[in-house]
């Protein structure tokens, strides 16, 4: 099974890169790879991952598209010095900048033209008794309201914006987001297996109208991980 799916505190090993969890508030997870394989990139410009964690999802972009610049941002100190050392020890160390930064106050000198989150999920319920993991998995220093509406500030003009949220926070931060003025562009429900519901929504967020691209993922039949996230994720897990 992929290594993210059992508790460790060892580096957790890639195709192209490893990952040193350290003291950051979440390890690697399913999640993350999900949204780090599925989110559309752009060929060549400029991307923002936003609350970077252990800087997972800036790595995993810069792996896919080559002519990519990007800045992994993190409020938190000890996330932001797993993402740097990380990022160091990666081959893409030159195009990717690590900024411990409040997202809410960063007020870059360019547009970014994507941009890509795995926020934090829940708005309600008892936080970790962990500060930093509390704070990656709660809302109460980053409301999905304010990142959204902070997303569309730094965003280009044909700028887009993905994230990945259970399925009931997903359906409200669409909503709220609609309301903003963004239009959804693309939504792939996702299902840990073929007995079970939809337990995560991946989606992507346009400033521009346009026709939304529905899709569907189940994570594991009867036969073990899926022909579609093999697919998926097989240029970053080891053993896929």
């Amino acid at each position: 099974m992929p290594q993210d799916l059992k508790k460790t505190s060892r580096p957790f090993q890639f195709k192209q890169f490893s990952i040193e969890i350290a003291q950051a508030g979440m390890p690697v997870s399913t999640d993350g790879v999900l949204l780090g394989a599925w989110a559309h990139l752009v060929d060549k410009g400029r991307l923002l991952d936003i609350g970077t964690g252990t800087g997972l999802l800036a790595l995993m972009c810069a792996q896919r598209q080559h002519d990519i610049d990007i800045i992994a941002i993190d409020v938190e100190p000890t996330a932001y010095n797993a993402a740097t050392q990380n990022v160091t020890r990666s081959p893409w160390h030159n195009r990717i900048q690590v900024l411990q930064q409040d997202f809410v106050t960063f007020l870059p000198k360019q547009m970014f033209d994507r941009i890509i989150c795995n926020p934090p999920y829940f708005n309600t319920g008892v936080s970790s008794n962990n500060l930093q993991r509390a704070s990656a998995r709660h809302t109460s220093k980053l409301s999905h309201i304010v990142l959204i509406h902070h997303c569309k500030k730094v965003l280009s003009k044909h700028g887009r914006a993905s994230f990945i949220l259970p399925t009931e926070e997903g359906k409200q931060c669409i909503q709220l987001a609609e309301n903003e003025g963004w239009y959804l562009s693309r939504l792939c429900e996702v299902k840990p297996n073929e007995n079970k519901p939809v337990h995560r929504l991946m989606f992507e967020l346009s400033v521009q109208p346009n026709e939304c691209q529905y899709q569907h993922l189940t994570i594991r039949d009867k036969h073990g991980y899926s022909v579609d996230f093999v697919a998926l994720t097989k240029d970053f897990y080891l053993k896929m």
